[in-house]
């Protein structure tokens, strides 16, 4: 592991993926306090399926960070939608 990724650096992976890695690292850190520092072979399956469920849970729980309207996006001059439009010219 490089010294880059100890400090925080998420050595290039997008924000969802560092929270996915971050949401793996903690299940098995307690499935591995849970079991005494070993995971056993027969364990895996139930290890895989707790795994599973916090990954499933940082995806329902992950939004994109969005940038918020800004004033130029609206400042297109709009009328009230159920205001009637003059149409000039032949259709």
């Amino acid at each position: 592991m490089s010294d880059a990724y100890v400090v925080g650096d998420p050595d290039g992976l997008s924000p969802l993926l560092v929270e996915l890695r971050d949401a793996v690292a903690r299940e098995l850190h307690a499935q591995l306090a849970l079991r005494g520092e070993r995971i056993e072979l027969a364990d895996l399956p139930e290890v895989s399926y707790q795994v599973t469920i916090q990954v499933e849970r940082a995806l329902r729980a992950w939004r994109p960070v969005r940038e918020p309207p800004t004033e130029a996006r609206f400042a297109v001059d709009r009328g009230p939608v159920d205001s009637p439009k003059t149409v000039t010219g032949d259709l």
